[in-house]
């Protein structure tokens, strides 16, 4: 059961322990988001210095993490959240960066998808040697023989 917190209740935003744990970030990568200008906003702070995020700034957390997980480059999600927080007006940029990245992340899907193939194919080899007994030198370095 998740707790809300004072701020929570009285609609004073998220503390950075809470955005940690919605969005799978230390706080350490929170702050490095931040320093990097990969944020939509300054994140404002409370009296004491605590920072206080809200659930628009959750959401671009997860999507920034989605791209980085798709290996988009950090100098690249910086730009495109330069291009964001520019407000309207750049939309077919933002939108051929995304596409690139699409672009990119379908080759490498196909390239996962081929290698994910050649080990399958293994699996049921060796699966089928397991089976009949046979497994004994399935892979052996011996000249002559099929690899399996």
């Amino acid at each position: 059961m998740i707790h809300e917190s004072k701020s929570e209740k009285a609609g004073g935003g998220l503390p950075i322990g809470k955005v940690s744990e919605m969005t799978g970030l230390g706080v350490h990568a929170l702050r490095f988001f931040e320093r990097e200008g990969l944020l939509l906003r300054d994140i404002p702070r409370t009296s004491g210095g605590q920072r206080i995020y809200e659930q628009a700034d959750v959401d671009w957390l997860v999507l920034c993490c989605r791209l980085r997980d798709s290996d988009m480059p950090i100098a690249t999600l910086r730009r495109f959240a330069e291009l964001v927080r520019s407000g309207p007006g750049n939309e077919p940029e933002r939108l051929a960066m995304l596409q690139e990245h699409e672009r990119s992340v379908r080759t490498k899907i196909a390239g996962l998808t081929a290698s994910l193939d050649v080990i399958h194919g293994k699996v049921t080899v060796y699966e089928q040697h397991v089976r009949d007994g046979t497994a004994a030198g399935v892979w052996s370095p011996t000249p002559g023989q099929n690899p399996s």
